[in-house]
């Protein structure tokens, strides 16, 4: 069938399953607007091109399909960096469709010419610049397949402007063939037989589980082990739902402002088992004294991250879909009651994390965040999806609210961009409709993405927008009373705006509550209301996120 290279992206995007793109036009990719006009292909116009990104990154953590950002050559193509970045860092899949100067033009520093391939090359799984139009069915199947197997992560696809016009005989390929690159991660079950042995050598394990236990879609064997075994278990913060929050055993998630009872497991552990994660610096604290009991095995796709932070005694390289099945089924197999041998140890785990509980102090009417995000959780149906942007309101969030299945907690991990919030929480909302999504976001946050406020009342998407407002820079003012003797250089926020005023011009309703007794006299109401909302909380200024893991320092070395 004879179609311009514009269709033909279109189409090819229709054949993988695409049903909602992200993007904002420009002129070279006016051609490709004008078939999206034509075809009714559905998509959202945000108000900036970081907005669009962001966006396509929470569709796609919320669904687990692949999120799609279109956006012009130079300044809009530019305007994504921060958005692929956050998305590599935390492993979502997105394809990222860039338009280009034309070919004549390209590498002559035509008019809003830019190297997309060059600028996007480090934060990328792979990238395309497409100056024939006869390679596009081919490309775009590619980049689908690359982006949505193995380890997730962005794709560009950076498409020259004549592309979008030149006709071309379209046929998508069925099948593709990818020199030095597969979707099979075969496991060696020896791998797996050795971590069996250790387990049942072991009398302190801990089950450690990663975002990559989500993106995997390995959740349920995940539980199906702890069933199993019976031992206490934690996560990353990227790893929040992939473990029932109420399950016997569980710690709640580890790491710098992780619980007690979770790091304390973790330095006091013989065998940790770690699944799907990567060893991050906020997980580990000082490298060289973590896990220090602990013989540590490391279940990961990506041979890259095996023994790049942590140095480790078992690895079983593979997809999670296949290395824990396995897994399951070899401790089933065994003929050991694994939860009478380390129920000793969990009851331990269990009594020293309820020294020091996830807590805050009540002060008159003050509204404490710890309380206000308790209350959002107590209030939450088990299937509503929370969202954050990044800082002291990420962990206040991380810590206070109950996050039931995996894709319900969507957060910024490696790259912690403040603005991810609001685009992303729109982005999930589109993808799961009938999910309620809740937005925490901190006066400083709300502010970097905030004309997707506009966005949201535009496209009449319900996000309820739950802004932690403590007049600071939170996280930063944190660290300034704690380690630089109270200088707040610059992260004051005693500014003349007024959010509530900014909310309701862009055409969203909204809210402010300053007293403790709002919690249950006014917010129910509003967040059980239809349609979306801005509630502006007035909360201290000085309220620090504890515990805390200082840089440098143990996980058990905790401020309390």
């Amino acid at each position: 069938m004879k179609m311009n290279g514009a269709k033909a992206l279109l189409e090819s995007l229709k054949k993988e399953g695409v049903d909602l793109v992200f993007g904002y036009p420009g002129g070279v990719v006016l051609k490709l607007y004008d078939e999206i006009y034509k075809m009714n292909f559905p998509n959202i116009l945000t108000g900036h091109e970081q907005g669009a990104v962001h966006a396509a990154d929470g569709y796609a953590r919320a669904s687990g399909k692949v999120g799609v950002v279109i956006a012009t050559s130079g300044p809009g193509a530019a305007n994504l960096v921060t958005g692929i970045a956050t998305a590599n860092m935390d492993s979502i899949p997105l394809v990222c469709i860039t338009g280009q100067v034309a070919n004549r033009g390209i590498g002559k520093d035509t008019f809003q010419e830019v190297d997309v391939c060059g600028i996007t090359t480090p934060i990328t799984k792979h990238n395309y610049l497409v100056r024939d139009a006869n390679e596009l069915p081919r490309v775009v199947k590619e980049a689908f397949f690359i982006a949505r197997t193995g380890r997730p992560a962005p794709v560009c696809i950076d498409i020259a402007a004549d592309v979008f016009n030149t006709e071309i005989e379209f046929e998508y390929p069925e099948k593709i063939n990818l020199r030095g690159y597969t979707d099979k991660n075969p496991v060696d079950e020896k791998s797996v037989d050795e971590v069996v042995t250790a387990i049942k050598n072991s009398q302190r394990p801990l089950i450690f589980a990663g975002g990559g236990v989500i993106s995997s879609e390995t959740s349920n064997v995940l539980r199906e082990i702890l069933d199993i075994l019976g031992c206490p278990s934690t996560s990353t913060m990227m790893g929040i739902g992939a473990i029932e929050p109420d399950r016997e055993g569980y710690l709640s998630f580890a790491g710098m402002h992780g619980s007690y009872g979770a790091n304390m497991a973790i330095q006091n552990c013989d065998l940790l088992l770690a699944i799907g994660m990567r060893f991050s610096d906020r997980v580990t604290g000082k490298v060289a004294e973590f896990a220090p009991h602990a013989k540590i095995v490391h279940f990961e796709l990506d041979p890259a991250e095996v023994n790049k932070n942590v140095q480790v005694d078992y690895k079983v390289l593979g997809d999670l879909k296949n290395s824990l099945p396995i897994l399951r089924d070899k401790l089933k197999e065994s003929g050991i009651n694994f939860v009478d041998k380390f129920s000793g140890w969990t009851n331990q785990t269990l009594a020293e994390g309820l020294k020091h509980l996830f807590s805050y102090k009540s002060e008159g009417d003050v509204i404490k965040p710890g309380a206000l995000i308790t209350k959002i959780s107590e209030l939450a149906d088990e299937n509503t999806i929370a969202v954050t942007d990044v800082g002291q309101h990420q962990m206040w969030a991380a810590q206070f609210f109950k996050a039931r299945a995996p894709r319900q907690f969507l957060t910024s991990g490696g790259l912690g961009t403040m603005g991810f919030g609001l685009p992303a929480a729109m982005g999930a909302k589109l993808a799961c409709p009938d999910k309620n999504v809740i937005l925490f976001t901190g006066d400083g946050s709300i502010m970097m993405n905030i004309q997707e406020l506009a966005t949201i009342a535009d496209n009449n998407i319900d996000v309820k927008v739950v802004i932690v407002h403590n007049f600071i820079l939170g996280m930063v003012g944190q660290w300034q009373r704690l380690f630089y003797n109270h200088h707040y250089s610059a992260s004051e926020l005693n500014l003349k705006r007024d959010l509530v005023k900014i909310a309701q011009a862009m055409g969203v309703r909204a809210y402010r509550l300053t007293k403790a007794e709002e919690l249950e006299t006014e917010l129910p109401e509003i967040l059980f209301s239809k349609g979306a909302a801005v509630i502006d909380v007035y909360v201290p200024q000085d309220e620090n996120v504890l515990p805390m893991v200082p840089g440098g320092k143990r996980l058990d070395q905790m401020v309390l």
